[in-house]
């Protein structure tokens, strides 16, 4: 979108005729005839008329005259990035058919009458394939599968089959980490909701039922992927109930001891500190498998498709605006169409027409106006007129197949608040998002493009200093909340630089972030590698990666004040933590804390000192902790992190003595 133009003074004639009348009747009280015909009021609004030219040419410079100048550069406003997220389809039973969710479903939150629903789109189709369950086999650490169909009896949903009593051992005597249990399917069931119904014996014994060290993983075709357990009622296979998985979208058929099928397994793992492990290995007995739902990634934008955009009068540089805006940016590029003889011609979208000729069908998408721009024609120097893009012809239609229109903050919602069909799916009960949807960013703003703007004109898209390769990332992905560059190291070589991604989430509302939401995803590093590639010096190593998050966990003690309620001042302690002690949005600044600050026990204090309802902090211990594992080190008054090293809360504690 264009850089609009601030006006540096608003008044105009009549503002400035008034104010002059207002200061007569303070300063000269006894002039009194105000009318028009009088000539004292034709010399206030001669001058008002003088000055009324003078604001006009004020309003030009200096500010406007510079944003002009970026607008000229080719400095744009970025778009609102449209927050995504996976949604999940329930089937209402296990069907025979592959049941077929199309792409451009929407979905959406419930409305209210203050506020209008968040629609979500599918952005590709799903098939939710059925299966059935084929094969089991069990392996040690280092042997080989051995079979165990015939001492498992293989029923349906509703019933297992009668007379096996036998079963077999899940692991090794005793169980042994590696020791696995494969389980082979009819056929491959990527990103479908598998539900495992097993007939297993209380012989696990030694383990915890609520965090046994088990994990399930299924056969991607390059490896073992990790499946998300959704529901375990076996309590670690050590009682008969249903468990439910989630296959990752790579899951394939493979070969297993001379059997075909789509394998999942059940590993051992080397448990946590302080979690039980098993002393004897569970019992099955028997067992079913059906395909109960699909995941599909959806993103927050509504998708308009076959809008004829307008007719082209056949002449250069013409816009015609979109009937909704702002346009979001989707996984692909997006096309335009005019009539042609033999039906519909494609036209590519381009940043800018600088490297178009006469023939070249292209045009640019300006997202925010929500416009599609076509070429204009330039007069060179020589008198001669140089098209840059082709021009339709006149009284051609032209269309825009499809696009989204959305994003924003507001698609940032949290896990189960998708559950509105709209177009309802056959079979399909009921739909929910699991995990909250992230990465949804408002439009820039024009400050910040006027702060942005003479870094573009420095850099000229390359990349040569640390501060080059930051900007460029922020451009590559609108959605990333921080950007850091580190120098050429020990870890990358001579010449090297890792950029340090952070991508936009939102908190649950109280501060608190999910850890693994803080990794980028896949498509985000691709997205910035291919863009600093491209603008990279000859030469240049560039690693894209998340930086390295120090847990920490504060343990504090409060004197409350009288008639304070101790369970709402425990709540607004450990929301304060989290919101200052976050990687996005806070820090002394609240734009979130600053790479390689050490978190000092002082500071934690004076947050939790000002907090109404505290007569006085007692005492505040710092923690190190590892997010994945859970495992804490020692109190400190002071914890260091690394240099280019982030903070992320994990686990804060309260404690509150009444008066």
């Amino acid at each position: 979108m264009a850089l609009p133009a601030p006006n540096l003074d608003d008044r105009r004639f009549q503002d400035l005729v008034d104010d002059a009348k207002r200061l007569v009747q303070q300063r000269c009280p006894e002039w009194t005839d105000h009318n028009v015909s009088d000539p004292g009021v034709t010399l206030i609004e001669t001058f008002a008329s003088m000055v009324d030219q003078l604001l006009f040419r004020l309003n030009r410079v200096p500010q406007a005259h510079f944003l002009r100048f970026l607008d000229l550069i080719g400095v744009r406003l970025f778009p609102p990035t449209a927050a995504r997220g996976e949604v999940t389809f329930w089937l209402s039973a296990p069907q025979p058919d592959p049941v077929v969710v199309a792409a451009g479903i929407p979905i959406c939150t419930p409305g209210t009458e203050t506020e209008d629903a968040i629609v979500f789109t599918t952005v590709r189709e799903l098939a939710i394939v059925p299966c059935a369950l084929e094969k089991m086999l069990t392996a040690g650490r280092q042997g080989d599968p051995v079979d165990r169909a015939e001492k498992l009896g293989f029923g349906g949903l509703d019933q297992f089959v009668e007379g096996v009593e036998e079963g077999f051992a899940s692991f090794g005597s005793p169980p042994q980490v590696g020791d696995t249990m494969l389980v082979g399917l009819s056929g491959p069931v990527p990103r479908c909701a598998v539900l495992l119904r097993l007939d297993c014996e209380v012989e696990g014994v030694g383990v915890d039922p609520r965090d046994p060290p088990l994990v399930w993983e299924a056969w991607d075709g390059d490896g073992w992927a990790a499946c998300e357990v959704d529901r375990d009622e076996t309590g670690g296979l050590n009682r008969p109930g249903d468990i439910v998985l989630h296959v990752p979208a790579g899951h394939t058929a493979s070969v297993i001891n001379r059997e075909r099928a789509g394998w999942l397994r059940c590993r051992v793992v080397q448990p946590a500190a302080g979690q039980p492990f098993y002393s004897a290995s569970p019992q099955v007995r028997a067992a079913a498998a059906s395909t109960i739902g699909g995941t599909i990634d959806a993103v927050h934008a509504d998708t308009v498709r076959d809008e004829i955009v307008g007719i082209s009068e056949g002449v250069p540089g013409q816009r015609f605006p979109v009937q909704h805006s702002p346009i979001v940016p989707g996984d692909g590029p997006l096309v335009l169409e005019t009539a042609g003889g033999e039906g519909w011609e494609e036209w590519r979208a381009v940043e800018h027409f600088a490297s178009s000729g006469p023939s070249d069908r292209h045009f640019v998408i300006d997202h925010v106006a929500g416009e599609v721009v076509l070429g204009p024609a330039v007069r060179e120097p020589d008198g001669t007129l140089r098209q840059y893009g082709a021009v339709p012809p006149k009284g051609v239609p032209l269309r825009l197949p499809a696009y989204h229109t959305g994003g924003g903050q507001r698609g940032n919602v949290a896990r189960g608040l998708l559950t509105v069909q709209r177009d309802p799916v056959p079979f399909v009960t009921t739909v929910e998002n699991r995990h909250p949807a992230t990465g949804g960013v408002e439009g820039e703003t024009v400050p910040n493009a006027a702060l942005r703007g003479p870094l573009s004109l420095r850099t000229r898209d390359r990349a040569v200093t640390v501060e080059d390769y930051e900007l460029l990332a922020c451009q590559a992905a609108p959605d990333v909340a921080r950007v850091r560059g580190v120098a050429a190291g020990s870890d990358v070589g001579a010449g090297g630089l890792r950029v340090l991604v952070v991508p936009a989430v939102g908190d649950d509302g109280t501060g608190r972030l999910r850890f693994e939401e803080l990794m980028p995803p896949e498509r985000m590093l691709a997205a910035i590698g291919r863009h600093l590639d491209e603008r990279r010096c000859l030469g240049a190593r560039v690693m894209v990666e998340p930086p390295f998050f120090q847990g920490v966990t504060v343990v504090a003690t409060l004197l409350a004040r009288p008639q304070a309620s101790l369970d709402k001042l425990r709540s607004r302690a450990t929301e304060a933590l989290y919101r200052y002690l976050n990687p996005i949005t806070g820090g002394p600044e609240g734009t979130g804390w600053p790479f390689g600050r050490p978190v000092q026990a002082g500071e934690v204090f004076a947050v939790l000192q000002q907090l109404a309802g505290v007569d006085m902090v007692e005492d505040v211990r710092l923690f190190g902790a590892d997010p994945i594992t859970g495992a804490r080190g020692d109190a400190v008054s002071r914890l260091d992190i690394g240099k280019h090293a982030l903070v992320f809360s994990y686990g804060h504690q309260i404690r509150i003595t009444p008066v």
